[in-house]
């Protein structure tokens, strides 16, 4: 059986606690065995490194040097990273070890919650295949991202919140390489409320299967 765990905390705007009982459940449903944590003190774990998935669910919090060394090891070794919104790409603002592994990090979310379209880039990805562009409405992450990111989907800003960033065309999910693990992200999900659209959750279950090992 593969093991996943998952590490909630940090703000609790994001409804973590939330948003980790969604994905366990998901995770349960395709035979994983999870682990729940709330501390980052779980990274530290040298049992991780025969995780098949870690699943951070932790915004503007702070992590340990040994965390972070430990962490971002075992996914160089072969264990998958998945994640969504701020619970992974604003989760340490300050430690760019970790944002070099998940190639991105959030940095504005103009107009806050609004309604954006989200488009998706890479039809026949097996991640998003299926599924179309789709109207959604929650914060649209202006993010820094990695240039060796494979993006899946794509957001374009409109400039009516921030005139100078009109007609951006900003990742929205994408997967990703670092040493041998696989690494998931989508931008979407602010609140666990947006579990409720298909497109979103869909997205971020197979990202998640997909980083698996």
């Amino acid at each position: 059986m593969r093991e996943a765990m998952i590490v909630w905390g940090g703000w609790m705007g994001h409804e973590p606690d939330q948003g980790a009982k969604i994905v366990s459940d998901m995770l349960t449903g395709h035979g994983f065995e999870v682990r729940v944590e709330t501390s980052t003190k779980a990274f530290a774990d040298p049992a991780i490194a025969d995780l098949s998935l870690i699943v951070p669910i932790i915004t503007m919090s702070k992590i340990e040097k040994d965390e972070l060394a430990s962490l971002t090891g075992a996914v160089r070794e072969g264990v998958g990273l998945a994640g969504f919104h701020g619970g992974m790409c604003d989760a340490f603002r300050d430690a760019v070890d970790y944002q070099f592994m998940t190639g991105g990090q959030w940095v504005a979310h103009p107009g806050n919650v609004i309604d954006f379209r989200v488009d998706i880039a890479r039809p026949d990805d097996p991640v998003v295949q299926g599924i179309g562009d789709f109207d959604y409405r929650s914060e649209q992450y202006y993010m820094h991202v990695d240039p060796s990111n494979e993006v899946l989907a794509t957001t374009t800003f409109t400039g009516e919140h921030a005139p100078w960033i009109d007609g951006v065309v900003m990742p929205v999910a994408w997967k990703r390489r670092h040493g041998k693990g696989r690494v998931f992200y989508s931008a979407l999900g602010h609140v666990a409320s947006e579990f409720q659209v298909p497109q979103m959750r869909t997205i971020l279950e197979r990202g998640m299967l997909w980083a698996a090992r």
